[in-house]
């Protein structure tokens, strides 16, 4: 039996049906004017995850790119940022995980996210410039092994590609210029965007129960 599920496609629009555990907490969205629907879609706790990290990333690296703030003051900012990610993570995806018996991928981006944090204050506060000149290229080489676990645990070729998207973002920081935080944002960002829109391969669920959204009437 191969490892990973080739039969599902690496990549495909959000189907209207969702697993029975990821009915916990999901949030449906329909928006129109009259008879034109502008959106319509829902987003579970996963989703909700990804899109929190999403905003957290972009807020961070489009502040250090554009905003002129103190190194300190930015290490303080970011800290609370990445801090208030790890819980909501922690908390938008734990019943999920422990359904699924993944929590491990959550705990191996917990630490990584807090080795990232740390070694991001101590560049900072402690003058460290190796690590402040290669603040980009880190946190894309942190979020690329977190994928890579991620890919691993759950059998998904989705997440394994986004880690190798991580991995080329590395290389291609060098011809960004003075560019390169909100070169590694955006990449951090559109990746996750993109998570929390489509559908992704993984191996067979635990919970097999399979149940359809209902549309909204409104």
């Amino acid at each position: 039996m191969s490892f990973f599920n080739y039969s599902e496609p690496l990549l495909r629009k959000r189907q209207e049906e969702v697993e029975s555990q990821n009915l916990c907490g999901l949030v449906r969205l329909h928006w129109q004017i009259k008879n034109l629907t502008l959106f319509s879609g829902f987003y579970t706790r996963i989703d909700q995850a990804f899109i929190l990290w999403g905003l957290i990333s972009l807020g961070i690296f489009a502040t250090a790119q554009f905003l002129p703030i103190s190194w300190s003051s930015q290490a303080i900012l970011w800290s609370a940022f990445t801090l208030v990610g790890i819980v909501g993570m922690v908390t938008l995806t734990w019943f999920w995980v422990s359904v699924e018996r993944l929590r491990w991928i959550v705990y191996s981006w917990v630490v990584l996210m807090l080795a990232g944090l740390t070694l991001t204050d101590l560049g900072i506060f402690l003058g460290w410039g190796e690590i402040l000149m290669h603040l980009c290229p880190m946190w894309l080489g942190l979020s690329a092994i977190g994928y890579g676990f991620t890919g691993l645990g759950m059998r998904s070729r989705t997440f394994v590609l986004m880690g190798l998207v991580h991995l080329l973002g590395i290389l291609v920081l060098p011809y960004c210029g003075s560019m390169q935080f909100l070169s590694t944002g955006l990449i951090m960002t559109i990746s996750l965007l993109l998570l929390a829109q489509i559908e992704w391969d993984m191996r067979p669920s635990v919970t097999a129960m399979v149940i359809a959204i209902p549309h909204s009437n409104n």
